[in-house]
C-alpha cells in the first residue's frame, strides 16, 4: 500500500481546512501556534516531511533551504504574497511553490476601503475615548472628520486587489480613481471609470488618498521613502494593506507628525508583529493587525487552494498556482 505524503503545516488552519488535510495526508502540525516557526524548526521539517503549507510568517530563506538534505518537493504557501520564501533557493533545490491569489482579493478589498473610512472619519479615535469612559455627549464639533465620497484615490498597482477597490471606490463611494502600476501606468486594461497615469511620482501631487498594492520585491521596498512621501499632496492619506515593507514608517510617522499627510491606515508592517513606536503614538494613523484576508470564508478558501495544490502535486498533476521566478 502507498504511503501517503507527510505534509507539515506551520500554523494551525481554519478547522475544515485541517480535517481535510488529516484525511488526505499524514500531517505534521506545530507543537505550538503562539509564534513563528524559528529556521532551525523549519529547516527540520524540510528535511523530514514531503510537503511544507507555510505561512506568510515562515522566513523560508535561502540558509535554510540549502542547510541541508531536503526531503520536501513542495512549499504550499498559505496566501498570496511569497516575500518570505527564496523562490529561486527552492526551485534549485528541487522544490515547486504554490500561492493562494485568488481567494482573498475581495476580503483585502473591504478592509482596504474600512480603513479609508477609519482613517478619514476618525473612526478609531471616536471608539477609544468612548471605551475609555471619556465621551461626554454629542457636541456639533466633536470628532470631525473628512468625507471619503468624492475624493480622488490612487492606486498603486493594478493587479486583482487593486482592481477590487477600484470597482468599490468609484462605483459605490463616487471617487475619481487614478491607478499606476510600479513601473508606470498599468498593465491591465483599464474600466472607463479608473485613469492611468504615467508614473507614480507624476500622480501623488494629483490625489488625496494614496492606497498601495504592490508586491513586496527588491524594487518595491521602501518605494514610499521619505523623499516620495514628501511628492504626496499636503494633507493625503496613506493606505497600506500589501506588505509593509514599501512604507519607509519613520518617514511616515514624521510626515504626520508634523502635518504634511493628514494620517494613514496600515494593515500590514515591516517587522510584524512589531510596530515602529511612533507610530503607535499618532492619533491620525489607524493601525490593525494584518487583518486583511481575516474573515471565515476568505481564509477557509485560501486553506482549501493550498491543499488542492497538495492534491494536484501529489496526483502528477499541473499546478493550480506555481509561483515562478525568472
Amino acid at each position: 500500500m502507498q504511503q501517503r505524503p507527510v505534509v507539515a503545516v506551520t500554523r494551525r488552519l481554519p478547522d475544515a481546512v485541517m480535517e481535510v488535510l488529516a484525511r488526505r495526508f499524514t500531517l505534521r502540525t506545530p507543537a505550538v501556534d503562539d509564534a513563528p516557526l524559528t529556521p532551525g524548526v523549519l529547516g527540520g521539517l524540510l528535511r523530514d516531511c514531503d510537503a511544507v503549507l507555510c505561512t506568510v510568517t515562515d522566513a523560508i530563506g535561502r540558509e535554510t533551504i540549502e542547510a541541508g538534505p531536503v526531503r520536501t518537493r513542495i512549499l504550499a504557501n498559505f496566501g498570496a504574497g511569497i516575500n518570505h520564501i527564496d523562490v529561486g533557493a527552492a526551485r534549485g533545490a528541487g522544490i515547486a511553490v504554490t500561492n493562494t491569489p485568488d481567494q482573498l482579493t475581495e476580503a483585502t478589498a473591504d478592509l482596504t476601503m474600512a480603513l479609508m473610512l477609519m482613517t478619514l472619519r476618525r473612526l478609531g479615535e471616536g471608539e477609544r475615548m468612548l471605551r475609555a469612559g471619556q465621551w461626554a455627549g454629542w457636541r456639533p464639533t466633536d470628532f470631525l472628520g473628512h468625507d471619503l465620497h468624492g475624493r480622488t484615490l490612487g492606486l498603486v498597482g493594478f493587479g486583482r486587489i487593486g482592481q477590487a477597490v477600484a470597482r468599490r471606490a468609484a462605483l459605490g463611494f463616487g471617487m475619481r480613481v487614478v491607478a499606476v502600476g510600479r513601473h508606470g501606468s498599468p498593465s491591465a486594461a483599464l474600466p472607463e471609470y479608473v485613469a492611468a497615469a504615467r508614473t507614480l511620482d507624476e500622480m501623488l501631487g494629483d490625489v488625496e488618498v494614496v492606497s498601495l498594492h504592490v508586491p513586496a520585491s527588491p524594487d518595491t521596498w521602501h518605494l514610499f521613502n521619505r523623499e516620495r512621501l514628501a511628492r504626496m499632496r499636503p494633507g493625503a492619506w496613506l493606505i497600506n494593506t500589501a506588505r509593509g515593507s514599501l512604507v519607509e514608517e519613520g518617514a511616515l510617522a514624521d510626515a504626520v507628525a508634523t502635518g504634511h499627510l493628514a494620517g494613514a491606515g496600515l494593515d500590514v508592517f515591516e517587522a510584524e508583529p512589531q510596530v515602529h513606536p511612533r507610530l503607535l503614538d499618532l492619533s491620525g494613523v489607524v493601525l490593525l493587525p494584518h487583518m486583511g484576508s481575516a474573515t471565515v470564508a476568505a481564509r477557509q478558501a485560501m486553506g482549501m487552494r493550498a491543499v488542492a495544490n497538495l492534491e494536484a502535486f501529489f496526483g502528477g498533476r499541473p499546478l493550480l498556482d506555481p509561483v515562478v521566478v525568472p
